[in-house]
């Protein structure tokens, strides 16, 4: 590999034990924003008994991380393009660590939005970042399965979640949830620290000072021959900016897949924003409730990995088209409820078998049709945008409730998100930027 420049090190060479590791450890990291971003779904039936909230009120303490995690993708994910995706996705840890820590201590609604909109700020930075780093830190081969990995690891931290949240609710209050969310997400410094190095891509691009020093100690690190000389000046434009990605080459582009995941996502968490609250409602126990979302992500988490396995075969943008498609009809379906607790919970794994499916579906696309240089600034912008969909989700359901709709008529409308993702797509151009 010797002469090489060193993208094409890292994009042709073997995939090398500590890019497993760092690509682990991304997986590690959406699992933990799996958990926070959850962690309000499961403490919100308590919260809404303590403090007596109604469900419009209770639909913004369940947006209001969401609208942190828009503002956050959209701000950070230039960061990461600017800085690197390394001291981003550390900077966002410590800022999830202090709002979940805060949201642990809150003592009422407004010091709990505040709390929770720094934890959403901190998620979204890190989902933009770690996309960004899960594709760049892997050889061309192994990146959609790099990728699929990575997306996993949200709904593999609901069901660690959840299955930790039931015994914990069984003993303790939900400002519980919330402080043992800090301390998992602190844990995840030290383990970023020392197995995440920057990305060779990045540092390649940049052009700072040293840069081929310090690529070539992260090659030797990871196991490859050193690189001789950077990049051609010209495939390493020092190009990154919103501006950038809606300029004409991009806008196309950018227009529809932040459509896409801003309908889709608006579907998606609906389901996991109020199960808990709709399941409580149908009288069963929080803890219940608790663990009927963990079969959604169990589902999510199964999706996931067969859809990992599918897209080596099977191109990625028919593949998200039926997992939308199917994920719509789920989501109508849920709300024809059910008489057991079995019912709902084989009806909602199935649901999140093919709502996770399609936000894999997305995340590989944004790899694919962002270019290196505004790769973190673009997914961020989509997600950013697409997380507005999220916030308006449990708020849009809030105030349907409280107007009188049943959740068979509520879950259709939620469903009808889906249905305009898989329009979007069916209109996006899909090839490699790079």
């Amino acid at each position: 590999m010797t002469g090489k420049d060193p993208k094409s090190i890292i994009a042709d060479g073997t995939m090398r034990v500590g890019q497993w590791l760092a690509v682990l450890v991304t997986v590690g990291l959406n699992a933990l924003d799996g958990f926070d971003v959850l962690s309000i779904s499961f403490a919100s039936p308590g919260i809404a008994k303590d403090w007596g909230i109604g469900k419009a009120t209770l639909g913004w303490v369940l947006s209001m991380e969401l609208l942190g995690m828009a503002l956050g993708s959209l701000l950070l994910g230039v960061v990461a393009d600017k800085i690197g995706r390394r001291p981003t996705i550390l900077g966002c840890l410590v800022a999830m660590a202090i709002g979940m820590f805060g949201a642990g201590h809150a003592h009422g609604v407004s010091e709990l939005l505040a709390w929770r909109l720094l934890t959403g700020f901190g998620i979204g930075g890190t989902l933009a970042s770690i996309n960004a780093a899960a594709a760049e830190l892997s050889n061309r081969r192994w990146r959609s399965f790099a990728l699929a990995l990575m997306v996993i690891g949200y709904p593999v931290g609901g069901v660690v979640g959840g299955l930790f949240v039931q015994k914990l609710l069984a003993s303790a209050s939900w400002h519980a949830v919330f402080v043992a969310g800090a301390w998992a997400t602190a844990a995840f410094l030290p383990i970023a620290w020392l197995l995440v190095p920057e990305s060779v891509a990045f540092l390649d691009r940049r052009r700072g000072p040293g840069a081929l020093e310090q690529i070539n100690r992260i090659l030797a690190r990871f196991g490859h021959a050193p690189a001789t000389a950077l990049s051609e000046p010209g495939q390493a434009a020092d190009r990154r900016s919103i501006a950038d990605i809606l300029k004409p080459g991009l806008l196309a582009t950018t227009v529809l897949i932040t459509l896409a995941y801003f309908a889709h996502i608006t579907s998606f968490y609906f389901i996991l924003k109020w199960v808990p609250k709709i399941v409580v409602d149908m009288g069963f126990a929080p803890q219940a409730a608790a663990g009927v979302l963990t079969w959604v992500n169990i589902g999510g988490a199964t999706g996931g990995a067969i859809f990992g396995l599918l897209a080596t075969r099977i191109g990625v943008k028919p593949l998200t088209l039926f997992t939308l498609l199917a994920g719509s009809l789920m989501i109508a379906w849920f709300g024809r409820g059910s008489a057991d607790l079995a019912g709902l919970k084989t009806t909602l794994a199935v649901t999140g078998l093919f709502t996770n499916s399609a936000i894999a579906g997305l995340y590989l696309l944004f790899a694919q049709v962002f270019p290196t240089h505004v790769r973190a600034t673009g997914t961020g912008f989509a997600i950013g945008v697409g997380r507005g969909g999220a916030a308006l989700a449990p708020v849009i359901a809030g105030y349907l409730f409280q107007a009188g709709f049943v959740v068979k008529t509520v879950a259709v409308i939620m469903a009808s998100g889906s249905l305009l993702a898989a329009a979007a797509l069916l209109a996006l151009k899909v090839r490699d930027a790079d």
